[in-house]
């Protein structure tokens, strides 16, 4: 990369930040419109490490280090073999409390402004939850966190190995929001954002970064890897802008076209297969 120049791409149709971003292969990946479908069905026996994965308490190595441990039970007895199979019906347990292999299910939200990304907060007035309605029988959750004041993609499942991979650091997924500052950015400062910026211990890098609008330059696409709290606002503040508005445009491979602010689908077969696989 040529010394001084951001990367990423710039604009797209009508001045607007395109969601379109490089893959390892040099190709681009878009997102089109889904299919919702319903889960399928478990299978009636399956490895104990799936099975506690499934039930959402922990990833599936995690759950074998459970096993090993001897902190899990079937039917009343403690398992520590890690090639132990059950059955759906079976009686599993992790410390005392019955665990449910259920359905996994995969959804995606367009987050609006004033929901709180948990599942519960007694000291919130919303939560993300509540925009999901009484549609579900599974213990879904959000994967990583939007602040409150944030909009956009957001994936809920209750595959516990799933959301291990897209919250650890190593599997880099990719995070692309639309920025609307309060002023307009500086070229020099959009640099910067490629070079990197100190935030408490670690030195965080703009994977990519551009004008979103080349007429209004308070608008900025950037794409990012790491997982620190309020990430992009802290990013534009050291730098001395006050983020207006802040959206997900784009979270590993998800998009969130034809989805309506407040909304939510249940992602397709593609989708899901692309996660499983990582290809985002």
């Amino acid at each position: 990369m040529e010394k001084g120049k951001p990367r990423g791409n710039s604009t797209g149709k009508g001045g607007r930040f395109e969601h379109r971003i490089r893959s390892g292969k040099g190709s681009s990946v878009k997102m089109g419109k889904s299919v919702s479908k319903q889960p399928a069905e478990l299978p009636e026996i399956m490895r104990l490490n799936r099975f506690i994965a499934n039930s959402g308490v922990c990833s599936r190595r995690e759950a074998d280090e459970l096993i090993s441990k001897g902190m899990i039970s079937v039917n009343g007895s403690l398992v520590t073999d890690l090639g132990t199979k059950v059955k759906y019906s079976d009686d599993v347990r992790y410390k005392g409390k019955k665990l449910s292999a259920e359905k996994k299910v995969y959804v995606l939200l367009n987050k609006p402004k004033g929901y709180v990304t948990t599942v519960e907060d007694a000291h919130a007035e919303h939560t993300v939850m509540d925009l999901l309605g009484n549609d579900f029988h599974e213990r879904i959750y959000p994967v990583g966190r939007l602040d409150k004041e944030t909009t956009g993609v957001l994936l809920l499942t209750n595959d516990g190995d799933l959301t291990g991979k897209l919250t650890h650091p190593k599997y880099n997924r990719r995070k692309i929001y639309h920025v609307f500052l309060e002023t307009p950015l500086a070229k020099n400062d959009l640099f910067k954002l490629t070079e990197g910026i100190q935030l408490d211990d670690e030195l965080v890098v703009a994977d990519a970064v551009s004008y979103a609008d080349p007429e209004d330059r308070s608008q900025i696409g950037i794409e990012i890897h790491s997982g620190q709290n309020r990430v992009i606002r802290r990013l534009f503040e050291g730098l001395g802008y006050k983020v207006k508005k802040l959206d997900r445009v784009y979270f590993a491979g998800l998009t969130k076209k034809n989805l309506p602010r407040g909304k939510w689908r249940f992602l397709s077969e593609k989708e899901i297969s692309m996660l499983k696989r990582g290809v985002f």
